[in-house]
């Protein structure tokens, strides 16, 4: 009886020297939980084997989509968000004190049934009225136009469309709305909209199975999984009057278009004006979402300040151009300020 009572003693004492040392506490300590953009999913999930292996930080992401990465951050049920939409007044006075911070850089694309043809060039007042169902077939003269030479079919047009709150469909309808008066007052722009035509799907992945699937489909997805997926994607004709198809060059120019940052650190550059030629008219900055004071922002701050800057070499590998050196500053600024 006394060598099982001091073996049981033993056992108690190791178990607590176990638990008062680096092992599972520090782990839990550095789990970081993160949901949000399925856009910028792919540099996400990039960046967590090399926080692990430098920092030890345990992080997970989600992409359960921008709308719901900003509900999931509002109601704390994960330590980060990601959005490629900035929060709205009411959202931002819903999440309590939470921080915008742009860590990426890419677009979102028109990509469209392989039966079109390669090639398939576009215009922004084209896409409206695609989408508020006033063009209704493929050969219609407005298309015809923009393509000459180009054999388009004589089938309907099928829009397709993100049934999930996302931060495409806020990038999309942030560029419909600059380019349509009409689109502007009748639908207007948000993470999610009433489309008047067409059918939804749920996600990059959802979007781009019905448009495979949908003769004469076309539907907007990120041009990282447009890519990966070797799917067509529109040249889209901007401010300018270029063609420009959605590659880092044309992501690249938008950016350097730009205007100041807004108050909330947010930075539109959809349809960038004339004296950019080379500027992709749907490219997008996507934000991490914090809150300024939280329990692990030490931990934070080292997710936070690799993304924006050992992280952003991988920025080119998934068709995201790295961020212009004023947005780090702005960036990291704004980690700095990250509390407990």
């Amino acid at each position: 009886m006394r060598n099982a009572t001091l073996i049981l003693i033993v056992g108690l004492l190791l178990a607590g020297c176990g638990g008062s040392s680096g092992g599972s506490s520090d782990n839990s300590s550095a789990a970081l939980k993160g949901a949000g953009s399925s856009l910028v999913d792919p540099l996400v999930q990039a960046w967590i084997p090399e926080l692990k292996d430098q920092s030890s930080l345990d992080v997970s992401y989600n992409p359960i989509g921008s709308g719901g990465g900003i509900q999931a951050i509002t109601d704390r049920t994960v330590t980060f968000g990601a959005s490629d939409a900035p929060l709205s007044p009411d959202q931002a006075t819903a999440c309590k004190g939470c921080l915008l911070i742009p860590w990426a850089l890419s677009a979102t694309t028109l990509s469209y049934n392989p039966k079109i043809g390669a090639g398939l060039r576009l215009s922004g007042p084209v896409i409206a009225d695609i989408f508020l169902g006033k063009i209704k077939n493929w050969d219609d003269q407005r298309i015809a136009q923009l393509n000459p030479g180009k054999k388009l079919p004589s089938e309907g047009i099928a829009p397709i469309y993100r049934s999930d709150s996302s931060g495409d469909t806020y990038a999309f309808t942030a560029y419909l709305n600059a380019v349509s008066p009409e689109w502007k007052q009748q639908i207007g722009n948000s993470t999610s909209v009433n489309f008047p035509t067409g059918s939804g799907a749920k996600g990059n992945s959802g979007v781009a199975g019905v448009i495979t699937r949908t003769p004469g489909g076309i539907g907007y997805i990120s041009v990282a999984y447009a890519v990966q997926n070797k799917l067509d994607v529109a040249s889209i004709q901007n401010a300018a009057g270029k063609f420009v198809r959605p590659d880092l060059a044309g992501i690249e120019a938008a950016a350097d278009a730009m205007d100041k940052p807004q108050p909330d650190n947010s930075i539109p550059i959809v349809d960038p004006p004339a004296s950019a030629p080379a500027a992709y008219p749907i490219s997008t900055f996507t934000y991490a979402i914090v809150p300024k004071d939280s329990s692990k922002a030490t931990d934070m701050n080292k997710m936070l300040e690799y993304a924006v800057g050992p992280g952003q070499a991988f920025a080119e590998r998934f068709v995201f151009a790295k961020l212009p050196a004023r947005v780090v500053a702005l960036a990291k600024t704004t980690i700095a300020s990250i509390g407990s």
